[in-house]
């Protein structure tokens, strides 16, 4: 479904991806980990045509989308959810919804869309008339999912979901991205939380200084010594 070869990123003249290859299959749910700095986010910000490689290609569907523009990516059905939620505070959860579904043209669809994000997050129902900017961080970052999910993605992108929300909420958040990957859409997920992004994956990639070190499913990772002893603790 997605495949980077040989993938070189850089800013200005810092290396922050060299040489990097992955794949995602259909409905498989791959996580990156690694170290602050690895290119974890940077992998996905190629992806979703925000910043463009120097070497090497990006393949979504058959598809070259190496030097496609950010909005194209999205009308293909790429989704970024992005690093620190980013919703647009003085919006309305609702509004910020519509921001989502923004390149979509069939109305009826929408609507019907609307209805099956506030089944998923029964919270933002109740909120839907709140300005995002007064939620909980745990509800902005529900919200932030739904809003990805409004443009009907093939592939999402989840870019450390779990970053500053209590351990109670980051629980409910992961439940959240399994029901994505169990209605069908496949999910490419940057996690700060090892344990818990190996434990719910199908497959991951470890990033070292911008290089992919160590592949494998999530349960070899979690045996493998020197991610025990690096990333989970011993």
């Amino acid at each position: 479904m997605l495949e980077l070869k040989n993938v070189v990123c850089r800013y200005g003249k810092v290396n922050a991806l060299v040489d990097v290859s992955l794949s995602v299959q259909q409905n498989e749910l791959v996580t990156i980990i690694g170290a602050n700095g690895a290119g974890k986010s940077t992998t996905l910000k190629a992806i979703s045509g925000l910043l463009h490689p120097v070497e090497g290609t990006i393949h979504f569907m058959g598809e070259d989308i190496t030097n496609a523009s950010a909005q194209q990516i999205i009308s293909m059905g790429i989704s970024h959810c992005p690093e620190g939620r980013r919703v647009f505070p003085e919006m309305t959860v609702h509004e910020n919804l519509e921001i989502g579904a923004y390149t979509r043209k069939d109305r009826n669809g929408v609507s019907d869309d609307y209805e099956k994000m506030y089944d998923m997050f029964p919270r933002l129902k109740e909120r839907h008339l709140q300005a995002a900017g007064t939620l909980s961080g745990g509800e902005q970052q529900m919200l932030a999912i739904a809003r990805s999910l409004m443009s009907r993605p093939k592939l999402i992108m989840f870019d450390e979901p779990s970053l500053g929300l209590a351990p109670n909420i980051v629980e409910k958040v992961f439940e959240n991205i399994l029901q994505v990957k169990e209605s069908g859409t496949t999910v490419l997920m940057v996690e700060q939380n090892a344990f818990a992004a190996l434990d719910m994956c199908d497959r991951a990639y470890l990033y070292e200084s911008g290089h992919m070190t160590l592949t494998g499913t999530g349960k070899e990772m979690i045996n493998d010594p020197h991610v025990r002893h690096a990333y989970l603790g011993g």
